[in-house]
C-alpha cells in the first residue's frame, strides 16, 4: 500500500478532532482510530497472510498510529484552550 493510497493523516485526525467537537467521546474515538498492539502482533503471526499483505498491513499500522498521535495532539490543544478560557 502506498501513501497515495491513503488520505493525509492530518485529514482522517481533522475527521475524528470534528466528531470530538461535536460531543463524541475522545476515549471512543481513540479506540476507533488504533490497532492494538496485540491485533498487530496476531496480524503478523498468521499464516495465511503472505508477504505482500503483512507489509500492507505493517503500513496501515503505522498510519493509524500517525492518525492517532495527530488527534491525541489536536484533543490535547482544544482542552488547554478551554482550561485557559
Amino acid at each position: 500500500m502506498t501513501a497515495s493510497e491513503f488520505h493525509a493523516p492530518q485529514r482522517e485526525a481533522a475527521l475524528f478532532f470534528g466528531l470530538f467537537l461535536k460531543g463524541h467521546s475522545a476515549e471512543v474515538l481513540r479506540s476507533e482510530i488504533d490497532v492494538p498492539p496485540q491485533v498487530f502482533k496476531r496480524w503478523m503471526r498468521t499464516e495465511e497472510y503472505d508477504q505482500d499483505f503483512r507489509e500492507q498491513l505493517r503500513n496501515v499500522y503505522v498510519y493509524r498510529k500517525q492518525v492517532l498521535a495527530i488527534f491525541d495532539s489536536l484533543v490535547t490543544s482544544a482542552q488547554s484552550q478551554t482550561a485557559w478560557q
